[in-house]
């Protein structure tokens, strides 16, 4: 059975006729021609294929695309333009947080995601007193980042870039 759904996609909107059998992510790459996010694992384990959906941050392969008709879908190539990059874009380049780059958009989108979750107050598991404000430590980066897998090992160097922008 096919339907047509309506999305905005890094700020355009789109429009497809879709089986309702087929995820977010295939939508993305194979009938809207968005590359950002990456199809790794398909199990919703690696995070390559993470967007910011309405704003929060999910995985595209676990996700329906008729679940979303009218969602506003934010991929790290809608995150800011080349002449004008997110914070979290600069501090990726500035503390080269990337190797291969096959993670990079999904870790992108689950930072912005996950520094939003942070300033509306949200606790992690790592959160010490869940009763107040979070503080981004380490720790906390580390944990709330856990989802998103980087073969290259460039965890280091993500969670400074995260830390940087954070400070902005």
């Amino acid at each position: 059975m096919e339907t047509t759904i309506t999305l905005t996609v890094d700020g355009q909107p789109r429009t497809a006729t879709v089986d309702t059998r087929m995820t977010l992510l295939d939508l993305l790459r194979e009938r809207l021609a968005v590359t950002a996010p990456k199809k790794g694992c398909d199990h919703g384990q690696c995070g390559s294929c993470t967007v910011l959906l309405d704003g929060r941050r999910v995985t595209t392969c676990l996700a329906l695309a008729v679940q979303h008709d009218g969602a506003e879908i934010t991929t790290a190539s809608g995150l800011g333009l080349a002449e004008a990059p997110h914070p979290l874009q600069q501090a990726f380049l500035d503390r080269d947080g990337f190797q291969c780059g096959y993670c990079t958009p999904g870790q992108l989108c689950s930072a912005a995601g996950m520094l939003a979750e942070v300033e509306a107050g949200w606790p992690s598991h790592a959160t010490a007193d869940v009763a107040s404000a979070p503080e981004l430590t380490r720790a906390e980066i580390r944990e709330r980042m856990s989802g998103n897998l980087c073969r290259c090992g460039a965890y280091v160097n993500i969670v400074a870039a995260i830390e940087q922008a954070a400070r902005r």
